[in-house]
């Protein structure tokens, strides 16, 4: 009876073929080699106004100048979930040397030595990640708004990386649209087997109408049915782009 039962559930999981290569190197848009950077700044409460015209001051420079080959994908405050928290997403243009660049660059740049002692009086904790995007999902472009924002992070069991991959790759297909499909990325470094999925909408019920919209579409249910197993935890924040974001 095992046996049989064993040979029954087979026929309804996912084969994934065994590789001889990093999961990084299979996921990833490999003809590009752009590196992400998340940052999450938890802020005291009565510094949240200061914080947020420091960034405005400084970040748009940066992201501006040619001289860093780095680029603000985005920046938000959080609006639901985590409290009085700012969020920004970077993109290295070139990987890790380019990271690595924009790092000793911005050590000789006063400025920005002025900026993080700023800054530092402000922040009650910091973390950060970094990502590579999936190959399927779209590359963060900027957008006018208004919109809200919605960072989907799931922490995934170790060694299921790719099976995520393979149903994400058909399911966002399902999630195209009303253009609500940012970007897609998983952790290289700091919380591993992290994936963060970016959507956009133009308010809660737009949200609300959209979500409820991919059910009713074939396929969106067996999707839901096979990735949930592979989650260990999972976390939404709403979040609200600051005047600097190029993604409004």
């Amino acid at each position: 009876r095992f046996v049989f039962d064993s040979w029954f559930k087979s026929l309804f999981v996912r084969k994934v073929d065994p590789r001889k290569d990093a999961h990084s190197n299979l996921l990833t848009k490999n003809e590009e080699s752009n590196l992400y950077k998340i940052q999450f700044h938890n802020v005291k409460p009565e510094c949240l106004d200061a914080y947020n015209k420091l960034c405005e001051d400084v970040l748009p420079s940066i992201h501006a100048d040619k001289y860093y080959p780095c680029e603000l994908v985005g920046t938000w405050n959080t609006w639901y979930g985590e409290q009085d928290q700012a969020v920004h997403l970077w993109r290295y243009r070139g990987g890790y040397p380019a990271l690595t660049e924009v790092m000793n660059k911005l050590k000789q740049n006063q400025d920005f030595t002025a900026y993080r002692k700023e800054r530092g009086k402000m922040l009650m904790s910091r973390r950060n990640q970094l990502l590579l995007e999936f190959s399927f999902w779209n590359e963060p472009v900027p957008r006018e708004g208004p919109n809200i924002y919605e960072l989907r992070s799931y922490q995934l069991r170790p060694g299921t990386m790719i099976e995520w991959g393979n149903y994400w790759a058909r399911a966002i297909g399902y999630r195209q649209h009303n253009r609500e499909a940012v970007g897609g990325f998983f952790s290289q470094i700091g919380d591993l087997y992290m994936v963060h999925h970016l959507w956009a909408y133009k308010d809660l019920q737009s949200r609300e109408d959209t979500r409820n919209g991919a059910w009713q579409q074939e396929g969106w249910d067996e999707v839901v049915y096979y990735t949930v197993p592979l989650i260990q935890h999972m976390d939404s924040r709403i979040m609200i782009p600051t005047k600097a974001s190029p993604l409004q």
